[in-house]
């Protein structure tokens, strides 16, 4: 059977993977590899995720017990960057808050496959939650001034980082050199890019989707004025890969974790997964991914190789 989920080492050395991805054929979900990596003596894992394409939350859900700021010369983590695409119209662009990370589906191109993008975002912290459901880019500007809304300014004060009534477009602007505005009533709602990008991949904006400064230039060179967005919650996702059940469980957002999830809520998702194709499913297996939430693709079936346990960061 062949191995999904294989874990190949790799040097930090080479360039980062490109965020474009062939659309999975009828019947997969799957895209991307999930390998290792070696650790150098200067990195962070925050310098590893960045460099991958991957965000705070993604590289150290997937690195339990490594020191995310001195994780040490030598050190082999995993890099997740084999994913399940999210349950929704695989159209425009679509946001799963918990997996803190944004899917474009561009329009294909004549005579050339279907392709999906990945980023990783920021998503809004509680009390400030980003918005579910459907909009549309309604505008974009590049190098625009930010005029931050007065609770925001009251929140610096307190914090002792007090800000400008205006702060000039550019580099340095929090919001980063790129915006698109949603069309989502009650708020000022963006996806932009940011000045201290070690935050993405983590719930801290006021309701805004935050992404490192590369990749909200590329996506703001190929996303027009009308594209549909869809944002979604959806900590716990399954797919299909070669007639195989797989799971990929992410911790829960803030707001939610007061309910943590229950074995019950694994057996109803995986119920879900077989109502048209049952198989027979490790349980045992399922229980350890559900409870570990490392955010990585594991088959389920009963049999499969690669439902073995990721390695252990060392």
């Amino acid at each position: 059977m062949r191995r999904i989920l294989a874990i190949l080492p790799v040097l930090l050395a080479l360039p980062a993977p490109a965020a474009e991805f062939a659309l999975p054929a009828e019947g997969s979900d799957v895209i991307g590899e999930t390998h290792a990596a070696s650790v150098e003596a200067k990195d962070t894992l925050l310098d590893v995720a960045r460099r991958h394409g991957l965000g705070y939350e993604e590289i150290t859900n997937a690195n339990p017990g490594v020191d995310p700021w001195l994780p040490g010369a030598g050190t082999v983590v995993v890099v997740p960057t084999q994913r399940l695409l999210p349950r929704a119209p695989r159209t425009g662009i679509v946001v799963n808050l918990p997996e803190h990370r944004l899917y474009w589906y561009p329009p294909a191109s004549t005579g050339k496959p279907p392709v999906v993008w990945t980023f990783p975002v920021s998503i809004g912290k509680m009390d400030w939650n980003t918005p579910l459901g459907r909009t549309t880019i309604v505008s974009k500007a590049k190098d625009a001034p930010w005029i931050p809304p007065k609770s925001v300014r009251e929140e610096h004060a307190q914090r002792g980082e007090p800000l400008p009534a205006v702060v000039p477009g550019g580099p340095d602007n929090p919001m980063g050199r790129y915006k698109m505005a949603l069309g989502i009533p009650g708020g000022a709602y963006l996806i932009h890019g940011t000045n201290r990008p070690a935050g993405i991949g983590m719930q801290v904006t006021h309701g805004c989707m935050r992404l490192y400064p590369e990749d909200i230039e590329s996506l703001y060179g190929m996303v027009p004025i009308g594209t549909p967005v869809t944002i979604v919650n959806q900590p716990y996702k399954w797919g299909w890969h070669d007639g195989e059940l797989l799971i990929e469980v992410h911790p829960p957002l803030q707001e939610d974790a007061v309910a943590p999830p229950t074995l019950t809520d694994l057996t109803r998702l995986i119920v879900e997964a077989t109502r048209e194709q049952p198989l027979a499913i490790d349980w045992i297996g399922a229980e350890r991914i559900w409870r570990e939430a490392r955010g990585v693709p594991a088959p389920v079936s009963i049999g499969a190789m690669s439902a073995a346990p990721l390695p252990s960061a060392k």
